[in-house]
């Protein structure tokens, strides 16, 4: 006894090919260049009381505000590399036909 063989459906179908970035990638990157941005500015910054309050802040506070603000820049920075990356590529693109079978059993 033989086994019924699968039905086959083959299609020509056309796909664009081309190399895009990995935005994963670019938006942690830029969380990692945010966070070392914020370390180098509070590592080389100044502890002592301001003039007008008085008031001297700690490394750890500082470094917290800091991040605050580079870790949002670095992701948009990235972002925007990421993205301009992507429209480059967008011009390599190339147009290719691919053989698309479908078996149904």
């Amino acid at each position: 006894m033989s086994t019924p063989q699968p039905h086959r459906t083959p299609e020509i179908e056309i796909a664009r090919v081309r190399r895009a970035p990995r935005w994963g990638v670019f938006l942690g990157i830029g969380v990692v260049v945010g966070v070392v941005v914020a370390f180098l500015l509070t590592a080389f910054g100044n502890f002592e009381a301001s003039e007008a309050t008085q008031v001297a802040y700690p490394f750890g506070q500082v470094f917290g505000f800091l991040v605050l603000w580079t870790v949002p820049a670095g992701i948009a920075v990235f972002g925007v590399i990421a993205l301009l990356l992507e429209r480059a590529a967008r011009r390599s693109e190339r147009v290719v036909r691919v053989d698309h079978e479908t078996i149904a059993e």
